[in-house]
């Protein structure tokens, strides 16, 4: 229960109180399941990529990487699945330091083994095309976001809905890259008005869409 209010209060952009969350459990985490359990290793997954969210990056990529390897030695369905949610929190960690060649190396190892449709694909294919739009391959990340977006539309709610806005900012991303400012402009605008209504202004994704705009507003 306390997990999910954690995770409830991050979703809708309050992540210091998440982080504050996720924090306090730790030990009891630790103390209950044991410190190489997924359900712990989950919750550093989760606790670190909040540290990305308040802007603490090379935190995060440790973290994240430290619990990617971790979860690696296990085998069992959920540590194979706290590894790839690890490996999508190093990734966003690294394009927010603008290492974005490493971020793409990353996500296609991540990606590789993966034949499954679900949130984690859908993350870790949102992470690469991020990377491509940081190193101004923008065709290619444009693509990238097209698929991804085909993708996202044939998945369960509950898989779409942690994503949300992000499909349209990646595409407006690429779109301003190439000089096609409108239709950047109404992506960014649609990813804004998602956000807002799915996590609320606090949230980081609501913040990167609004400084998009306002970045093709002042172009």
């Amino acid at each position: 229960m306390l997990t999910i209010a954690a995770a409830a209060a991050s979703a809708q952009g309050r992540h210091a109180e998440a982080f504050a969350e996720y924090d306090a459990l730790l030990p009891v985490f630790g103390t209950i399941f044991g410190a190489e359990h997924w359900q712990t290793l989950r919750l550093r997954s989760d606790r670190a990529q909040t540290l990305s969210f308040l802007g603490r990056h090379t935190e995060c990529e440790a973290e994240c990487a430290a619990v990617a390897w971790a979860a690696a030695q296990g085998g069992e369905p959920e540590t194979v699945a706290v590894e790839a949610a690890a490996r999508n929190g190093q990734i966003y960690a690294l394009n927010a330091q603008g290492r974005h060649a490493e971020a793409e190396a990353l996500a296609r190892e991540a990606l590789a083994p993966r034949g499954v449709r679900d949130r984690i694909t859908l993350a870790l294919r949102l992470g690469l095309a991020r990377s491509l739009n940081g190193q101004a391959r923008y065709e290619e990340a444009l693509s990238e976001a097209k698929q991804i977006g085909r993708l996202r539309r044939i998945m369960p709610q509950e898989h779409r809905h942690p994503e949300t806005g992000a499909v349209e900012l990646a595409v407006a991303t690429a779109l301003l890259g190439l000089g096609r400012t409108t239709e950047a402009r109404t992506e960014a605008a649609a990813a804004h008005t998602a956000c807002l209504a799915a996590f609320g202004p606090g949230h980081h994704r609501t913040a990167e869409a609004r400084a998009l705009l306002d970045r093709i507003d002042g172009a």
